[in-house]
């Protein structure tokens, strides 16, 4: 009997996949929590279709097994499966109406009387009033949901969408991921969702799996892959993140302080995911919207305990909800900030002499080391090695 605290609809145990010296997918363990929304996210041939397909049964893994609930369907074609997949191009029958389109999987499976359930469907996806149409009458979002309603009428255990919008504008699209998420609310299964795009898997998932070379780099709740990045990748590819090359100068408390240029920063041992020997080189993050920047005339003011760096603007970009601005600092060149457009000043224009403060708690830290081995290691794979 499976413990209800850690009950699954997927689990994949050593799974990967290989085409011949190719590794698309290196051995990997992922728990996908039931009744979750569940992102596997990351850049172009990261893996994470691959990942998906062989949920599906659409790829057959070269080492490892598939689990869904507790039956092994490692073995099993993909229409034993008890999932359905959505993707990107939505593949409607052109020449069904949205009814027909809802009703395939239901007439294939022999059910006469199907009138009750895909008009339940339609209401589910709001479309309804829509249910003679054509598809190619429809927008893109409502052929989107569409293709939702016709996986999920056949009551999946697991349902599983690839890239399914990334067909759509962006207005759309962020329309869509509420779309979404609120039908997986509603029929509580589980979905597992494939993208590229952080933001999207960020506002839906409630768990995100970052991928990156036929791996994961790291799993969490988007909050905290935000928060606490474990390499520089995740740091980078979730939002932007300004990483400045320190020295681990000593140990306060429960504090490190780090020599970075001719800056003295701080923050919480917790907080550094790397070794946190003195001496040892590492890399101190901070996120742009944390940073307050201020001319250096009112640098007097700034609150004592603050992490600080002095530098000079080089460019600004005025963006509506706020002004980024890159600085140059000797503690690294190209450092950004977004400030929010609430009372702005006038003197932060390129050349002005600026210094950039934020609360030492909201610094993170990564192995500078691990990152070095990383950028080889992705050389190698690379060149064939």
């Amino acid at each position: 009997m499976t413990d209800d605290t850690t009950r699954s609809d997927v689990r994949l145990s050593g799974i990967s996949k290989t085409y011949g010296s190719f590794t698309a997918v290196h051995p990997l363990d992922l728990t996908v929590p039931e009744g979750s929304f569940f992102a596997l996210l990351g850049a172009s041939g990261c893996g994470k279709t691959t990942t998906l397909r062989m949920i599906a049964g659409l790829e057959e893994p070269s080492s490892g097994t598939v689990h869904l609930g507790e039956q092994n369907v490692t073995a099993l074609p993909p229409y034993k499966r008890p999932v359905n997949t959505v993707f990107q191009s939505y593949a409607l029958f052109p020449h069904l109406d949205i009814f027909e389109n809802v009703a395939f999987g239901l007439r294939r499976r022999g059910l006469k009387s199907v009138k009750k359930q895909v008009g339940e469907m339609l209401d589910l996806v709001q479309l309804g009033e829509q249910a003679r149409k054509k598809p190619h009458q429809l927008s893109g979002g409502q052929q989107q949901r569409v293709a939702v309603a016709r996986a999920l009428i056949n009551h999946p255990r697991v349902l599983l969408l690839d890239e399914p919008l990334g067909a759509l504008d962006l207005k759309l699209r962020r329309q869509m991921q509420l779309e979404l998420k609120r039908i997986q609310t509603e029929v509580g299964i589980t979905f597992v969702h494939v993208t590229h795009d952080q933001e999207e898997a960020m506002t839906m998932a409630d768990q995100v799996a970052v991928m990156n070379a036929g791996r994961v780099e790291q799993l969490g709740a988007p909050a905290d892959l935000y928060e606490n990045p474990q390499t520089t990748f995740v740091a980078n590819f979730l939002g932007t993140s300004n990483l400045i090359e320190a020295e681990i100068a000593a140990k306060s408390g429960d504090d490190l302080v780090l020599k970075a240029g001719d800056s003295k920063l701080a923050l919480p041992a917790a907080r550094c995911s790397a070794p946190t020997t003195t001496g040892g080189k590492v890399l101190v993050g901070i996120r742009p919207e944390k940073i307050a920047l201020t001319h250096a005339d009112d640098a007097a003011g700034i609150a004592e305990g603050r992490n600080r760096i002095t530098g000079r603007v080089t460019a600004t970009s005025f963006i509506g909800v706020s002004t980024q601005y890159v600085i140059d600092s000797p503690a690294g060149d190209g450092l950004e900030v977004y400030v929010q457009n609430v009372e702005r000043d006038g003197r932060l224009t390129p050349g002005a002499e600026v210094v950039l403060h934020w609360n030492p708690a909201h610094t993170f830290c990564l192995d500078a080391a691990q990152d070095i081995a990383a950028g080889v290691e992705k050389v190698e794979e690379e060149a064939g090695a």
